[in-house]
């Protein structure tokens, strides 16, 4: 696939080149960044020209990945990354980000995912698009359910990041979730009763 630039409200989405190397760079010393995603730590210079001349367009070129710097409109400021991954499943996506230190708390990750979902359900025919994340990681798991996304459960040994097994959180977002249409037709199945015939307890919020 070529390329594309998305705007949103705020933001100009855009592939990585290299003139991002620097930014990316600076970004990726950020602790939280280190410890929260798979880059590598500590992050070196040679890692983000890696990233951003190399692995990100590649990504592109043979429809596996497709990376979108998160600048602002105006000013063209780096304020995060996403990237929308092809899952070996059909029409099955997942989505993941970080955003700069300095920039956190005004709600440009979560704006970048919807508009990053709705172009991968409208363009790249996905049908579901998934989140995942380290238990422990409320930063990632807010902005996904700012997004719409519902939380599926919990993986035992669901992420591999630096050579260590670690249990994650998953959710998903449906093009129905936006008011979409989806590539297939969606049925939700029905939870199969309990072989006593007891119904499962409901715990409300005190």
């Amino acid at each position: 696939m070529e390329p594309i630039t998305l705007t949103t409200e705020r933001l100009v989405l855009r592939p990585f080149g290299p003139q991002d190397t620097h930014r990316v760079h600076a970004a990726c010393q950020d602790p939280d960044i280190q410890r929260w995603t798979v880059i590598p730590s500590p992050y070196r210079l040679t890692d983000a020209e890696l990233f951003t001349t190399k692995l990100a367009p590649a990504g592109w070129q043979d429809d596996s990945a497709y990376g979108f710097a998160l600048t602002l409109r105006g000013t063209g400021t780096l304020v995060g990354a996403l990237g929308i991954d092809r899952r070996s499943r059909p029409g099955t996506y997942e989505v993941g980000y970080w955003s700069t230190r300095e920039h956190r708390g005004n709600g440009y990750v979560t704006e970048a995912v919807l508009g990053c979902a709705r172009w991968a359900f409208v363009s790249l025919g996905a049908d579901r698009l998934e989140w995942r994340a380290e238990i422990g990681n409320l930063a990632s798991r807010a902005v996904a359910l700012r997004a719409g996304f519902r939380l599926e459960g919990e993986q035992r040994s669901g992420l591999l990041n630096k050579g260590v097994r670690r249990d994650a959180w998953t959710a998903a977002l449906l093009p129905s979730d936006l008011g979409l249409a989806g590539t297939h037709p969606y049925v939700p199945g029905r939870h199969a009763p309990r072989p006593d015939g007891a119904q499962d307890s409901v715990r409300r919020p005190a």
